[in-house]
């Protein structure tokens, strides 16, 4: 009897070894499947690579070679990368057509849009008397002038107030490809320790970030609430955070492994999008290493959630408010609303939603999901006040905030605003941005020097006719509602200095 269970056992542990190894097989062979696939479209379908792709800059900062810098250094290695910049674009051919209508043409349109593009470097607006200091973060693949209007809001308010670049940003596209996490992480220590130390106790400490520096902007405030060294911030300002990705970002993690081959074919492996450059303060084209570093980012971000959580530390966490539009493109709403605002318990911690228009001429076309999401949160238990951005009712185009405190008392709160013509929603890239920016502002007649900012473009045909995706230009790059943003920002400030008294 026992030969034979010993027989059986043996027949099993073959078959399950037999089992996994075709499992095993079968994975690698889907892997190889995807790798082959990418790179046979990055090859074939992607538009050639430009300088701005291809050739690298040699004074970014570095976590490994550089880490420990205090951020006066950091600053003057940014002034050495810039240095760079300019001597390598001074290189290129003139007369190339991609050049010649890009942001790195200095008499191209869209240079002179941005007034020479000041705020792709790091800045500080400072402050005589100021009553705090904030330490603003930009998101990926764009620059400190994300932040440009939030930090102005805030130095309005008598803060000073340090907006950073992040390594990979501002320069060339290129950079995105060196680019890693440790880096971005690094940076934010460094700039974090320098607002830190120019903060006395008496004042206030904010951290704010826009997209994947909202994830980095959470990320150091986590890391606070049990690292003595750093010091905690005493409010979290975060627009459209990047705290979910799809599950299908983990690919790129795969995706241009062939890259490592040394044939000038495969360079084009790297890359997801090829976009010519018109943005002064955003690059259009996008490197798999880009998702391959948010994705390590958002998850290293929800481990830290569930750990302060799990640990007690989350009871910690200063007030958080977040700007968030209800249909978002990029990074969704429901890494907000499911995965951090759960894990948030006080009303002290906000969530202020945009809605779509919800006016009755446009209640054909609308999409159930967004609706969906107002009503779950709005019925369901909440230990947080979530505000929601919405029409007056069906026949008006009139905003109101409708407030929603976590005992499920609610209260309503006018504005002068209305959704404009012709526009259905806010959204990722429209939220920091006011109506009137001369680079982004929807507003007729926003731009600069009569050149139309690139938010105000209405150009229509078939696409394929121009370089630019006709469908990009239809996204929305400004904020009608940035007034309610700015006015959050005055009653935070002035309701976190009351407190400062008792």
């Amino acid at each position: 009897m026992k030969s034979r269970l010993l027989g059986l056992s043996a027949i099993a542990a073959k078959r399950t070894w037999r089992l996994a190894i075709r499992l095993t097989t079968m994975l690698l062979l889907l892997c190889l499947a995807i790798i082959v696939g990418f790179t046979l479209y990055a090859v074939n379908e992607l538009p050639p690579l430009q300088p701005w792709h291809t050739e690298h800059l040699h004074e970014e900062f570095s976590a490994t070679k550089h880490g420990t810098i205090d951020f006066e250094e950091y600053l003057r290695r940014e002034d050495k990368l810039f240095d760079d910049l300019r001597h390598k674009t001074a290189e290129w051919d003139t007369k190339n057509d991609a050049y010649i209508h890009s942001r790195f043409n200095p008499a191209s349109p869209f240079h002179r849009l941005a007034n020479g593009a000041p705020f792709n470097r790091s800045f500080t607006l400072s402050h005589p008397k100021p009553v705090g200091h904030a330490l603003l973060i930009h998101g990926l693949t764009d620059s400190p002038y994300s932040m440009k209007a939030l930090a102005e809001a805030l130095h309005a308010r008598a803060f000073e107030v340090t907006v950073l670049r992040l390594p990979g940003h501002g320069t060339l596209p290129s950079m995105m490809t060196e680019m890693r996490l440790r880096d971005w992480t690094a940076a934010v220590r460094i700039a974090a320790r320098h607002v830190a130390s120019r903060t006395p106790a008496s004042q206030l400490f904010y951290i704010g970030g826009y997209s994947s520096g909202g994830t980095l902007a959470l990320q150091y405030t986590l890391d606070s609430l049990g690292d003595e060294p750093l010091r905690k911030p005493d409010r979290v300002l975060l627009v459209s955070p990047a705290i979910k990705l799809t599950k299908v970002a983990a690919l790129a993690n795969i995706l241009d492994l062939l890259g490592v081959v040394p044939i000038p074919a495969l360079d084009k492996v790297h890359w997801q999008a090829i976009v010519a450059e018109y943005d002064p303060y955003k690059f259009n084209s996008f490197p798999v290493n880009a998702t391959r570093q948010i994705n390590r980012a958002t998850k290293a971000l929800q481990r830290a959630l569930a750990d302060a959580s799990d640990s007690g530390l989350i009871a910690r966490m200063p007030p958080v408010i977040t700007w968030q539009s209800v249909v978002d493109s990029t990074v969704g709403a429901d890494g907000a609303t499911d995965i951090l605002y759960p894990h948030l318990d006080g009303p002290q911690h906000r969530l202020v939603l945009f809605d779509v228009n919800r006016h009755q001429g446009l209640s054909s076309v609308q999409r159930p999901e967004s609706k969906a999401l107002i009503d779950a949160l709005s019925q369901g238990a909440r230990g947080y006040t979530l505000d929601v951005v919405a029409n007056v009712n069906p026949e008006s185009r009139q905003v109101s905030i409708n407030r929603l405190n976590p005992e499920g008392e609610t209260s309503s709160i006018e504005t002068a605003l209305n959704w404009p013509d012709h526009i259905v929603s806010v959204g990722h890239v429209a939220l920091p941005f006011p109506p009137g920016d001369p680079v982004y502002g929807f507003m007729p007649g926003s731009g600069r020097d009569g050149i139309p900012s690139i938010g105000s473009w209405l150009l229509r045909g078939e696409d394929g006719a121009i370089a630019i995706s006709l469908g990009a230009l239809n996204r929305l790059r400004s904020n009608p509602f940035w007034p309610l943003i700015d006015a959050d920002v005055g009653e935070i400030v002035a309701s976190d200095l009351e407190k400062q008294k008792h």
